[in-house]
């Protein structure tokens, strides 16, 4: 999928504007959180590591290598060979010129575990600016032209989001919301005044306090609580659906946070937007429930196509299997976080057309269903794609734009 995004782009000799959240709290992101502070950077960092051209010099693909190379997980090999890498004496600077060894070498001094997200991290605390830290990763990786990754915020703080289920229960923070979690009412309800949970976690909290690390104290327990290791693989269903996705502070209270502001001047400059294949509400709401985004979506008459591709199969966060997700819910999923993002009440179906004007889909047993008829009537277009059914069986569609 993303090859031929990248012919168009080259086609019609356009920007191509990929946005993406910072709210990741999963993985090694937590550690880097944990420890160092700052913004979720790994999805920014895996976007731009996609990025680098496969088909490019000797050198590109070097780089490609390099940054896709994993440490050992025993502890003494992993430190060793992060002592070559720093040192410069490791196996994969080969075929890296010194120029952009030495532009990557002084982050890498400042912090380390997995390569990856040490270079990015590090370039982050060197310059002291996310978007400054992109720049520096864009130019060792050799992104192509006219290719911006802009995260959704520009921001060297964490962010944090929290979701509502239709029965009430609200869970806190990202990797909870996608992977297997038990609910939780650590945080009261947006509207709600102190709720008793704040009262039963009061001793977590003070008991996490005692361990000093980059989060604030007082921060919920469960934005603190580590993140390293998480089953993809076995995702045990929720017990309802998700209803919303909010920003939260570290104490759980919820908040209305303006976009990047460069998000927004891209969407200001565009005649397409295209809600990508991904995580419904952990990689595509939290971009659009920032204050401007909706509005500019709705109102700016430059953008004539608002995409919609749709995923090949529904996953834990479009579930659960006893109320699946249609395409119509993934449209009004979508329309709600633009209303919201706009200050305003849930849409009508009538005004979902502000918001998505095509959907793309393929059919398979695993597919959201796609009612056609009612999408017309909500002056829709739906185009269907035809591909191997092994792809759908096993839930791929291709790789996430």
């Amino acid at each position: 999928m993303r090859p031929r995004v990248q012919h168009v782009r080259e086609a019609k000799r356009c920007t191509l504007n990929y946005v993406i959240p910072i709210s990741d709290n999963g993985g090694s992101t937590s550690e880097v959180i944990r420890v160092f502070g700052g913004p979720g950077i790994g999805d920014v960092r895996s976007r731009l590591v996609r990025l680098i051209p496969e088909n490019g010099s000797d050198e590109t693909v070097a780089i490609r290598q390099f940054f896709n190379h994993r440490l050992p997980k025993s502890v003494e090999a992993s430190r060793a060979e992060w002592a070559d890498i720093v040192e410069g004496v490791h196996p994969s600077w080969e075929g890296i010129s010194s120029r952009q060894a030495h532009a990557a070498e002084q982050p890498l001094r400042l912090l380390g575990r997995e390569r990856r997200q040490p270079l990015f991290d590090g370039a982050r605390l060197f310059t002291g600016s996310f978007e400054a830290a992109i720049h520096l990763f864009s130019s060792v990786c050799n992104m192509p032209d006219k290719v911006t990754v802009l995260p959704a915020l520009n921001s060297n703080f964490a962010h944090h989001i929290a979701a509502m289920l239709a029965n009430g229960d609200v869970i806190t923070g990202q990797n909870d919301i996608s992977h297997p979690s038990v609910p939780t009412a650590a945080v009261p309800s947006p509207n709600a005044a102190l709720y008793p949970a704040w009262l039963r976690s009061q001793s977590d909290t003070e008991e996490h306090d005692k361990v000093e690390d980059a989060n604030l104290p007082g921060t919920l327990p469960a934005l603190r609580k580590p993140a390293i290791s998480f089953s993809k693989d076995q995702e045990e269903e929720l017990p309802a659906r998700i209803g919303r996705v909010w920003y939260i502070n570290p104490y759980g209270q919820e908040i209305r946070i303006a976009a990047n502001p460069r998000v927004v001047q891209a969407l200001e400059q565009s005649d397409s937007v295209v809600y990508s294949i991904g995580s419904l509400f952990t990689s595509l709401i939290p971009n659009l429930v920032l204050k401007g985004v909706g509005d500019v979506i709705a109102t700016n008459p430059a953008i004539r196509s608002k995409v919609l591709i749709l995923n090949g199969t529904l996953d834990r966060e479009t579930g659960p299997s006893s109320d699946p997700f249609t395409a119509l819910d993934f449209v009004a999923a979508i329309a709600r976080a633009c209303s919201y993002s706009r200050g305003k009440a849930p849409p009508s179906e009538d005004e979902y057309s502000l918001y998505v004007t095509h959907v793309i889909y393929l059919e398979g047993p695993s597919s959201p269903v796609v009612d056609k008829k009612r999408f017309e009537n909500l002056s829709i277009e739906t185009t269907r794609l035809y591909g191997p059914s092994r792809n759908l069986a096993s839930g791929v569609l291709a790789e996430r734009i």
